[in-house]
């Protein structure tokens, strides 16, 4: 492989690093309380549990209330160690795995990029999963930030209580997949697709905005198809309802009884901060990502 090659690769990982930590930063409060709004039932013991939620203001109101400010960044650990290995090969992947669906096309089309970002969001699955076991029982434990195990303790109690497969730090892994590769093929295909297609800007302010909105809408549209997969992953990796015995554990498993047991609404749960969080979020990762490159690019390749 050619030098160009592994300074190209340097840049595309480098950029997708600085995109997913600055935005997992950011947004992380909201993706803690979708995952505190998915992982409740319908049928709370009572209205006044400070474990209950009626809707994102009340879970931002109640965590400060009885957990604390920093509770709002619990379980961002896992994440920030992950974010950058994370992105950093969506973003590579993504563009390697452009050049391998071209379909003989002298230049990308909308089902290059939809594909492409399929298997960037597949791959980048194998490893974020078990960091999203970890994050995900961080999330769901309601005591104040000071009496919260740590990463390290929860990373190791579950090893070793549940092991390393599909059961224990790997379990959810399917559903991880199908929510990733939904939402990664919908935002890159209709991000690249719509900013090759909508005129650019020579004002950079106006270009600024110009890849805001478009990844913005980008966020918002893999959010809505993905969220039924988000739920199922979250009842699959959290806390099951009775200790002990395992309620949710497949995804199309999960899918049925929610849907079976509390409706059609209830695959949508946390929809709304998920919205609030992946669709600035994902506009956030994508114009950085964007800028990053630019910077990059005329920096080590002029």
């Amino acid at each position: 492989m050619s030098e160009s090659f592994f300074k190209q690769a340097a840049i595309q990982i480098g950029s997708g690093g600085s995109a997913g930590f600055i935005e997992v930063c950011i947004m992380h409060p909201l993706d803690l309380v979708k995952t505190r709004l998915q992982l409740q039932g319908s049928r709370p013991i009572t209205v006044n549990d400070p474990r209950y939620y009626k809707g994102i203001w009340d879970c931002f109101v109640k965590m400060r209330r009885n957990e604390g400010v920093f509770s709002y960044w619990k379980g961002i650990l896992p994440p920030i160690l992950v974010e950058t290995p994370k992105r950093a090969v969506k973003f590579f992947t993504f563009e390697q795995y452009k050049q391998f669906f071209m379909f003989g096309s002298p230049t990308a089309t909308p089902l290059t990029f939809a594909m492409a970002g399929l298997g960037a969001g597949i791959t980048e699955s194998i490893l974020v999963n078990p960091f999203e076991v970890v994050k995900v029982t961080l999330q769901s434990n309601a005591a104040r930030s000071k009496d919260v195990p740590s990463t390290w303790s929860v990373t190791r109690q579950i090893i070793v209580s549940e092991g390393l497969g599909l059961r224990g730090i790997n379990k959810g892994l399917f559903a991880t997949i199908a929510r990733n590769g939904v939402y990664n093929m919908i935002y890159f295909g209709n991000y690249h697709t719509l900013k090759g297609a909508l005129p650019a800007y020579e004002d950079p302010v106006k270009e600024f905005f110009r890849k805001l909105a478009i990844g913005f809408s980008s966020g918002i549209m893999g959010s809505l198809a993905n969220l039924p997969f988000d739920v199922a992953k979250s009842r699959i990796q959290g806390p099951q309802p009775i200790p002990g015995q395992v309620k949710y554990r497949t995804t199309t498993g999960a899918i049925m009884i929610i849907y079976r047991e509390e409706g059609w609404r209830a695959l949508y749960k946390g929809l709304l901060p998920k919205l609030l969080r992946l669709g600035p979020g994902g506009a956030i990762m994508l114009v950085v990502y964007d800028y990053m490159h630019e910077y990059l690019m005329a920096r080590f390749c002029a």
